[in-house]
């Protein structure tokens, strides 16, 4: 996804483009936000813009690039000091609740891109989907650890509870929510377990 200078850094400007396209992305939605701000916040021209990105579409297309491994990074950071497999799972759930209760949360920045891009064949919609079988994966694989009996239906019911506290974190109680949410995680565990 990067471009690289001669010297095989990534350019300044092309970070510049998308640390702005990031933070107004998530903060406002991207259908509200055009080019010539993001432009004008990153302070480059509109030719640097094209030299990097070949379009608005290509930028979100690595705003959520730069989300994915931001998320699957925080989720693999979580698990490290866990020690058993429902310690990975509570690790995961307690990383989630801390995203949500952060400063500036405003909600899965998947599900809000996937609620501006509502066509499924569109290659925004299309990231998305992507990101979101692979969090379904780890959940499932994390659950298959906990207990005997498959886990498809238990790893989607974890990522219903946490697209429902994402959704609620920004929009009541982040701690409320929260509780609510590792307390589901936790009846998920339990399920688990007794299998």
């Amino acid at each position: 996804m990067s471009r690289k200078t001669k010297e095989g850094s990534t350019s300044e400007a092309r970070a510049r483009l998308l640390g702005t396209a990031v933070r107004i992305f998530y903060a406002e939605g991207i259908h509200s936000v055009g080019v010539d701000r993001i432009i004008e916040e990153a302070q480059v021209t509109r030719a640097t813009l094209y030299r990097h990105f070949s379009g608005k579409e290509d930028l979100v297309l690595a705003y959520l690039h730069q989300a994915d491994q931001g998320v699957r990074a925080q989720l693999a950071s979580a698990q490290e000091g866990a020690r058993s497999p429902d310690g990975k799972v509570r690790a995961v759930g307690r990383a989630i609740a801390e995203g949500i209760r952060s400063e500036g949360f405003r909600g899965c920045a998947f599900l809000n891109a996937a609620a501006e891009y509502p066509d499924p064949a569109h290659p925004i919609h299309q990231a998305v989907l992507a990101h979101r079988k692979w969090f379904l994966d780890m959940v499932t694989d994390l659950l298959a650890q906990v207990g005997d009996a498959p886990a498809e239906a238990a790893g989607r019911h974890f990522v219903m509870l946490r697209d429902g506290a994402m959704a609620a974190g920004c929009l009541s109680d982040a701690g409320l929510v929260t509780e609510t949410f590792l307390e589901g995680v936790e009846g998920i565990l339990q399920a688990r377990s007794a299998s």
